[in-house]
């Protein structure tokens, strides 16, 4: 029986179409070994270069050294009574336990050894003298690839630091390593095909946050004492949350973000910041005071030159603080209840005075302005990032929704509006939108900000106490539950500054409690939170402290107010 040539001919593309397929994802599995021998001989470098130190200088208390918080670290560094390379070999020492551990560690930056041997010979005394510090992998540090979990970004070298890596180089700090970061940041996890999964160094079964997860692993084990991420949703906040720690997302452009690479490119909707992450407040304080300097405002014109104001940061005068315990978007958990409840008790303790403040259509911000700000384009530049990609992250409903056409989205959002309203939500925020609807959408936020702000003025505030998702949800269930970043998002939206703080831990109470979570919704969004709540007795959990833009020094100074308090409280009990 002869077979038809067209049906030949069929066959054979077919034949040569699967060929090339395979040819093209054999050479990208290539990349991502490569890239994955590149990270382990990172850590070979890690250890040898602690090994030699350690047989030249057997006597160096490591210990000792890592128990010194930053701000005491510092001073004996500039002092000269801490030896520079003591406290290097004892952080990449540590950093290469927490990353065997936690997988956080991308890339070891041998350089940052040569810069070790310069600043013994220039003595550059600027505040950070020093101090090794680690960088997400989306900030742009000379040589070394900003990849973001993408394989099409890997061999892409940064031609040069980012600003912020600038300044850090100029106060004398030594970046040392890079760290783990979700596939397009556009995740509250931290996992990616090239460098798999990053875990929680207080439970290796709780996700570390994200997407500067790898930052909140490293800083929270101990094996980085200051590092730098950046958030455009809570990415700063979650880490340290999770991880027991502390970290600023400043307003928007209060330090440069030039040299930053971004999830969604363009976005003006919901504002990116770049910030520090650190064990305590002090520390970030510190950072600050550093990075706010004339290098930063020559450095990047854009950036408004506004140095650290000490006297607003030390200042003992009472304050006038609203708070809220719930969004009515995402029900908390008891813990994060309690931690807002027992935090303001000890504020009012304290001599300050608190101000119940209310939220209103939360669910309008979460879709209207975060969300569709967001991927106003229908998720389009979302999508691109994709492209050629072996794996189409962890954000799945996110990247099904980018692809659907609009009128799919109209259709299936107006069927599930009855029966699952916070779907049909989403579904309606990834519709692709005109240049005249994004201007819209652009002034609603304005006016949102200005009316938001007008409430804070009413009641006459200086600070906000907020809520903080948490404890730590388990690996995996942050790609599951995107509409969980309602209590982070909003103010990113605001572009407001806004801080996290540790306050309290997971009790059996709490734990019982939860047994009666339902949500607000009681949909599969919130029977997924209960369970990704579940068994986290012992486990951290934090508050956010809020101020009006450019106020970030009054966001620190209440920060440093919340943490003394609680560790007070903690000694006692």
């Amino acid at each position: 029986m002869r077979v038809p040539l067209p049906a030949l001919l069929c066959c054979a593309a077919a034949s040569l179409l699967l060929l090339l397929r395979w040819r093209r994802r054999r050479r990208l599995w290539r990349r991502v070994a490569a890239a994955r021998q590149r990270q382990e001989r990172s850590l070979v470098q890690m250890q040898m270069a602690v090994r030699r130190f350690r047989e030249q200088h057997p006597s160096v208390n490591m210990v000792s050294i890592l128990s010194l918080p930053l701000p005491e670290l510092s001073k004996k560094l500039r002092d000269g009574s801490l030896p520079l390379e003591h406290v290097f070999y004892a952080y990449v020492g540590k950093a290469l336990q927490i990353a065997t551990e936690t997988n956080c560690i991308t890339e070891y930056l041998q350089e940052s050894e040569t810069q070790l041997r310069k600043a013994k010979v220039t003595g550059n005394l600027g505040l950070l003298y020093g101090v090794p510090v680690s960088i997400k992998d989306s900030i742009d540090c000379q040589g070394h690839d900003s990849t973001l979990g993408f394989i099409k970004n890997l061999n892409k070298p940064a031609a040069e630091d980012s600003v912020v890596v600038q300044v850090l180089r100029r106060q004398g700090a030594i970046p040392f390593v890079k760290t783990n970061v979700p596939q397009s940041l556009i995740s509250y996890d931290c996992k990616n095909l090239i460098f798999g999964q990053t875990f929680n160094p207080l439970l290796y079964t709780r996700s570390p946050g994200g997407s500067s997860g790898g930052e909140g692993a490293l800083v929270g084990g101990g094996g980085s004492i200051l590092g730098f991420g950046t958030d455009v949703g809570g990415s700063l906040r979650f880490p340290a949350a999770f991880c027991g720690i502390c970290a600023l997302k400043p307003t928007g452009n209060r330090l440069s973000k030039k040299g930053i690479m971004s999830g969604v490119l363009g976005q003006k909707a919901v504002v990116s910041a770049v910030g520090p992450i650190a064990k305590d407040v002090e520390s970030v304080a510190l950072c600050m005071r550093a990075l706010l300097c004339e290098d930063m405002f020559s450095l990047d014109s854009t950036v408004p030159p506004l140095p650290f104001n000490e006297e607003v940061y030390s200042s003992t005068q009472p304050l006038r603080v609203g708070y809220y315990e719930t969004d009515f978007f995402t029900m908390p958990s008891p813990a994060m209840r309690r931690a807002v409840r027992e935090t303001k008790q000890l504020l009012e303790d304290a001599g300050h005075t608190l101000v119940p403040f209310e939220l209103t259509n939360v669910d309008y911000v979460v879709f209207n302005f975060c969300l569709r700000g967001m991927f106003a384009d229908g998720g389009t530049s979302f999508l691109k990032k994709f492209k050629g990609e072996l794996e189409k992250s962890s954000t799945g409903l996110l990247f099904w929704l980018a692809k659907s056409p609009n009128w799919l989205k109209t259709v299936t959002s107006w069927i599930a509006k009855p029966f699952v309203p916070r779907f049909s939500g989403i579904i309606r925020s990834m519709r692709a939108n005109t240049v005249d609807e994004v201007w819209s959408l652009h002034h609603e936020i304005e006016e949102f900000c200005h009316q938001f702000i007008a409430q804070w003025k009413k009641l006459n505030l200086d600070v906000m106490l907020c809520p903080m998702l948490g404890p730590a949800l388990g690996v995996g269930y942050p790609g599951k539950l995107s509409v969980a970043v309602s209590y982070t998002m909003l103010y990113n939206t605001l572009d407001f500054p806004a801080g996290v703080v540790p306050v309290t831990m997971v009790t059996d109470e709490d734990e019982e409690e939860l047994k009666g979570y339902q949500g607000y919704f009681r949909d599969w969004w919130d029977r997924t939170l209960a369970k990704a709540f579940r068994g986290s007795v012992g486990l951290p959990v934090a508050v956010q402290c809020v101020a009006l833009p450019w106020q970030e020094e009054l966001c620190l100074r209440f920060m440093k107010e919340v943490e003394t308090l609680s560790l007070e409280k903690n000694r006692l009990f």
